[in-house]
């Protein structure tokens, strides 16, 4: 996970690994806390990945500032709504 989010902020080198693992860990607590099952590491679905990523560029103190925030945080929330365990059967 480490390498996507990386990529996905345009990180380079290893100089902030420990920052960027701590943004992942939180990002994983901030789905679970939402609602979200955990994944199995290294199995994470596509989904629940770029909702890791969208946490991470919310929240990495180097992003990019054009990004459009409010449109990355709704997107974040609709993430966790197709991903959140409402405790009911799920279809298949």
């Amino acid at each position: 996970m480490l390498g996507i989010v990386k990529e996905a902020l345009k990180v380079d080198g290893s100089e902030e690994d420990l920052s960027l693992t701590l943004l992942i860990n939180a990002a994983k607590e901030y789905l679970s806390n939402a609602g979200v099952p955990a994944q199995e590491e290294g199995k994470d679905s596509a989904l629940y990945q770029l909702a890791v990523i969208k946490y991470a560029l919310l929240n990495y103190e180097n992003y990019d500032k054009s990004l459009n925030v409010e449109a990355l945080k709704l997107s974040l929330q609709t993430d966790i709504l197709q991903m959140k365990d409402y405790g009911g059967a799920k279809s298949g």
